[in-house]
């Protein structure tokens, strides 16, 4: 393996880990940002809900991008906007800087989480195995230093700007100089083999009917981890009568399942393949949702959310990965469409959770993003797409050619 691609993954490892740290910051401080604002209520949920629909536009944008000028380009300075987005939420005092900040954030991340997971994608095929979970632990890392920061700040009671700047400090300048190791991978002698032969998925074209399975997985996948992020401290309160205090643990118990389960993972996809390992993740987040539906108290609740950070962690990393794969001459547009639906999810999850439960009750309303994750297992053969299978006897030699490396502008 050579040293441009091992710094290519060093620095792209370092660009999840500053944007899980950078989005935990600022969802984990929504009510301080409600407060230095003046935000109400009523007028909060439109803020929340135009962050990831900018974001979506963003991938959207991003997708037209690449094809004039390499993704590295667009995360070296995606990066850097969101990380200054953030610095201007908590620096700034009225409503609308506010939407200005929040603004910049999702068309930001939008092209930030596309692009990242566009040089991933081509970074594995290089590598020739799996090493997709591995980002994604690395996201789930930041995610957790992120919350750690954001407590230590409400603890401390410091203004947002104080908690803000000294990260942005960091982050941003390292995020810069680390840029310069990107990796743009090439198409692989697959890729190449079906523009060629003008295949269906290769030529440069992602045909949406093939796609749409990984679409829906994705959705599911993030409804999911959307209920779990809005409703697992309300509902071990409210439902299963927990202390406040204890109400704060099931989220930060599925971020270290999440950070636990795709450390371990790609292990998992080399020794049995991306399908299995995508199989397995849907039943035992189904059994997680089923757990907290049926839990009896607290601590049976909380075992649920331990499943389903086991579970779910795998879903996400594994659908880009596929979809890099499904369509090897055209990665980069499928995996910008596919991010797309990362954000459908976040915004269908919280509401459709919090209707049912409303209506009908939270038990209830816990079985159904269970019922969603089970269709996954419908579309799991979309996970073992040739001609990339990466496992125990299946891993194809590793790319001489490892595209362009990105140290100029």
């Amino acid at each position: 393996m050579t040293d441009v691609l091992r710094r290519g993954r060093a620095s792209l490892a370092f660009s999840f880990f500053a944007q899980g740290v950078a989005f935990a910051l600022l969802v984990t401080r929504i009510p301080a940002v409600q407060d230095r604002y003046g935000v109400s209520d009523a007028l909060l949920p439109a803020f929340l809900a135009a962050v990831p629909v900018l974001a979506g536009v963003g991938s959207v944008t991003t997708e037209r991008l690449v094809r004039r000028i390499p993704p590295s380009r667009v995360l070296r300075w995606s990066q850097p906007v969101v990380l200054l987005a953030l610095l201007g939420v908590g620096a700034g005092d009225r409503m609308a800087g506010l939407a200005v900040a929040l603004a910049a954030f999702g068309l930001a991340v939008g092209a930030l989480d596309a692009s990242m997971n566009m040089l991933g994608v081509s970074l594995q095929r290089s590598y020739g195995r799996s090493i997709m979970l591995s980002f994604h632990a690395v996201y789930s890392l930041g995610g957790i230093v992120g919350a750690s920061l954001a407590w230590a700040g409400a603890h401390w009671q410091l203004a947002l700007w104080v908690s803000y700047l000294p990260v942005v400090a960091v982050l941003l300048p390292a995020a810069l100089v680390g840029s310069r190791w990107y990796v743009d991978g090439e198409a692989g002698p697959a890729a190449e083999a079906m523009a060629v032969g003008g295949g269906e998925g290769g030529g440069g074209v992602v045909v949406f009917r093939m796609l749409l399975p990984l679409c829906l997985v994705m959705t599911f996948a993030y409804i999911g981890d959307s209920t779990v992020s809005n409703w697992s401290a309300k509902y071990l309160q409210d439902v299963l009568g927990s202390s406040e205090q204890l109400a704060t643990v099931p989220y930060n118990v599925y971020m270290v399942t999440t950070l636990l389960g795709r450390a371990i993972g790609d292990f998992g996809v080399r020794r049995f393949g991306a399908a299995a390992v995508v199989r397995a993740g849907a039943v035992v987040a189904a059994v997680g949702f089923a757990v907290v539906a049926g839990a009896p108290g607290a601590w049976v609740g909380m075992l649920g959310f331990t499943l389903l950070g086991l579970g779910l962690c795998v879903l996400v990393p594994q659908t880009f990965a596929a979809a890099g794969r499904l369509f090897p001459g055209a990665s980069d547009a499928a995996v910008a469409r596919l991010n797309v639906f990362n954000y459908v999810g976040f915004l269908v999850g919280s509401p459709l959770v919090g209707a049912l439960g409303d209506t009908w009750s939270y038990r209830g309303a816990m079985l159904v993003p269970m019922a969603l994750v089970l269709v996954t297992l419908v579309y799991a053969r979309s996970f073992a797409a040739q001609p990339d299978r990466y496992g125990g006897g299946h891993e194809r030699p590793r790319t001489a050619d490892v595209g362009r490396g990105s140290n100029g502008l």
